[in-house]
């Protein structure tokens, strides 16, 4: 069985982070894709980057809780017994020498997903979910959840996460009113059905009641918490890095079956830079609002309308890495619920790559602090093709 690997840790490089900088991790939903993920981390933490705060959607979510919930030294380990256990499905792989050959492996793995579940995550029903009667879990979601739960359960330590040592933020969406909402463990304790209700996606997955409330996964309305941490008061300096696991950015559909994964990618992808071009720009106001107070005589320090400005305003520096699991050429619209091994630990080691080109640049080697707004950081490229 391939197993995936971890380099024991290694601070030799610059620190990622800089001086009066708090380091935040933002995980985008995406099923299989998840693993990059997984990659990112583990080659942040071999480099001794310690996040304050980690956020996530669906699978970001799960990667989140299983880096939150545990301490430093078994993060990584954590990561890497969830992720082996659900591509232990399909372990063997053909001869992968040519497009055709992967992408007819790939389609076989995801069918395999389709008809009988992930281990450790997700089981078919044995009633199918038509037989149910109306309005029960088993008649709201094609597969059974019940392992996932035993699996967060097993491997994040809910006590541990509780204590406040990282905050933890999940994205999930109200089914009866259509809002998005945010578990977050700065406002409330958080266990396995926060977790599992942010990765509840229709019609898969039923959704998960907590207080009375039904939820669904947070990716139906957006799929990163980017947004959620940019729009927070933070008066720290932030280096935030956004993963991403679909692009925005892909080639023009050559088949029917291009179209559809590329249709997917743009409704995944959740319009992140969008979101930065407008976060830069309320920033950007911010701090410069900021500086005006400062340029006040001291006869406004107690003026009302002055004291409401300075709540709004905001001197902290922000500065985005963006990394993003790029499309290979035989990646098809069936990539985000295949799970096997080969396919698992390739994009494990995409994510530790693109970490180290990022962090090996000259240009985050001499980054400075944005001085007016936000800086986004990107140099991985367009694709694996």
């Amino acid at each position: 069985m391939r197993r995936m690997t971890a380099d024991k840790p290694t601070f030799s490089h610059p620190p990622i982070v800089q001086k009066d900088e708090s380091l935040v991790v933002v995980f985008q939903g995406g099923g299989a894709l998840g693993a990059y993920q997984a990659g990112v981390f583990e080659e942040l933490a071999a480099h001794g980057a310690e996040p304050s705060w980690v956020a996530g959607i669906s699978i970001g979510a799960i990667n989140a809780a299983l880096v939150a919930g545990n301490p430093p030294a078994r993060r990584v380990a954590a990561l890497r017994s969830f992720w082996e256990e659900v591509s232990s499905g399909l372990t063997a792989s053909p001869l992968l020498a040519d497009e055709i050959s992967r992408t007819s492996f790939n389609h076989a793995s995801a069918a395999t997903t389709a008809l009988f579940g992930v281990p450790g995550f997700f089981k078919p029903r044995i009633l199918p979910a038509v037989l149910h009667p109306p309005g029960t879990q088993g008649a709201l979601g094609i597969y059974d959840t019940t392992p996932l739960k035993a699996t967060l359960e097993r491997l994040v330590d809910f006590d541990y996460l509780n204590e406040g040592r990282m905050r933890l933020s999940l994205g999930a969406v109200n089914v009866a009113t259509g809002n998005f909402r945010y578990f977050d463990s700065r406002h409330m304790t958080i266990g396995p059905e926060h977790v599992m209700a942010s990765g509840a996606l229709p019609p898969g997955f039923s959704p998960v009641e907590i207080e009375g409330e039904h939820y669904w996964d947070g990716g139906l309305v957006s799929n990163t918490p980017l947004q959620y941490v940019l729009d927070e008061e933070s008066r720290q300096d932030l280096l935030i890095f956004q993963v991403d696991l679909f692009s925005a950015r892909g080639p023009l559909p050559q088949t029917l079956l291009d179209l559809s994964e590329r249709e997917k990618d743009i409704r995944f992808s959740s319009r992140t830079r969008l979101n930065t071009d407008m976060a830069r720009e309320r920033q950007k106001l911010r701090r410069a609002l900021h500086r005006l107070l400062a340029k006040l005589p001291a006869e406004f320090d107690d003026d009302v309308d002055a004291g409401m400005l300075r709540e709004v305003s905001n001197d902290a520096s922000v500065t985005i890495v963006h990394l993003i699991n790029r499309r290979r050429s035989w990646s098809r619209d069936s990539k985000d619920y295949e799970f096997s091994r080969h396919t698992a630990t390739e994009r494990w080691a995409d994510g530790r790559a693109d970490v180290r080109r990022t962090i090996e640049d000259e240009r985050f080697v001499h980054r400075q602090k944005p001085d007016f707004a936000i800086q986004v950081i990107d140099f991985c490229g367009t694709g694996r093709d």
